[in-house]
């Protein structure tokens, strides 16, 4: 199969916009394409699908400075955008997803720009051992998209006054705060402009999927306001506070993860589950098959144990869990 390459870049930097022209595109790529997808958001946090908001951030400060809060499809961790940071999105179809392919496209892009970067962890873009880039991942039946920031001259005030990084979280990275732990690009590289960047990803994702790259006219924006409305709810930021009888925390190597219980009779008559692990199905999953379960960790984990998981990382986190609740001996 010959591969269409296609570029696609935002004109908004409304953070509801950009996610629901992401989602448009994830349901629309074709067989054939692999999209690459750039656009900037104006002062907004975003936070993970299965991240409580008031917990990750300071929600009455942001809005009180009138900075945007916005939840995105895909697992991870908060992150602060400004029009210092660049985001990526590689879209395409399960059979063309080549995370090692995509990550080059970033690697040599910022290589091309006289900076040495390396991919560590499960998510992360480092150079000198700091972020500039946190990545993140969502598939579904559509397609599949990975997608993630540049730093490239942030603001790094905004990371300390919006968002709440535990302790713990910091610790298990080894480092003082969450300032210490990233870098803009500019630190390396003083001449560097977005638009450098942009040049830069364009070159880069043209060598390494062929060219010529196609460029995409922007959908027009009636076909993209079911996707806003869902971006700009209340119900999709921030949910329903859920009622619970039960919390369970606990950080993992795969990250934080909080379980809220609502039980009746001794059952389990809901879950909701908090995390900013990059693997969100696994986590739908284990709230669905929860229901009902009697409220012991014999049937709890004997409930997890019945789970299909797709692969090792989600295995892992099932036996994570299950450990965690022997320990804990409900």
């Amino acid at each position: 199969m010959q591969i269409k390459s296609k570029l696609i870049k935002s004109n908004s930097y409304n953070p509801y916009e950009n996610l629901a022209l992401e989602e448009y595109l994830l349901h629309h790529v074709q067989e054939e394409e692999v999209i690459l997808y750039l656009w900037q958001n104006q002062n907004t946090i975003v936070i993970g699908k299965n991240q409580n908001p008031w917990k990750e951030c300071r929600v009455s400060q942001v809005e009180r400075d009138g900075v945007s809060l916005a939840r995105r499809l895909s697992g991870g961790g908060a992150v602060y955008h400004d029009l210092g940071n660049l985001n990526f999105t590689f879209i395409m179809r399960d059979k063309l997803y080549n995370l090692e392919k995509q990550l080059q496209v970033i690697i040599d892009a910022v290589q091309n720009l006289g900076i040495e970067a390396t991919f560590t962890g499960k998510n992360d873009i480092t150079v000198e051992g700091r972020k500039f880039s946190g990545n993140a991942f969502y598939f579904s039946n559509q397609g599949s998209y990975h997608h993630g920031t540049i730093l490239v001259n942030t603001d790094m005030n905004p990371l300390t006054k919006y968002l709440q990084v535990s302790r713990e979280k910091l610790e298990s990275k080894g480092i003082d705060s969450v300032r210490s732990r990233v870098i803009n690009l500019v630190e390396l590289n003083p001449e560097l402009t977005i638009e450098n960047v942009n040049q830069a990803l364009e070159k880069s994702f043209e060598t390494i999927y062929g060219g010529p790259i196609e460029k995409m006219k922007l959908p027009q924006k009636e076909n993209l306001e079911d996707y806003i409305q869902k971006y700009t709810s209340w119900e999709w930021r921030f949910g329903e506070t859920p009622k619970f009888n039960i919390e369970f925390e606990k950080r993992f190597d795969f990250g934080t993860i909080t379980f809220l219980f609502l039980l009746k009779d001794s059952k389990i008559q809901d879950v909701t589950i908090y995390s900013d692990a990059i693997f969100t199905d696994i986590l739908e999953n284990i709230k669905k098959i929860l229901v009902g379960v009697p409220f012991s960790t014999i049937k709890i984990i004997e409930a997890l144990s019945s789970l299909s998981t797709k692969n090792n990382e989600e295995e892992k986190i099932i036996q994570d869990i299950q450990q965690w609740l022997l320990e804990k001996e409900i």
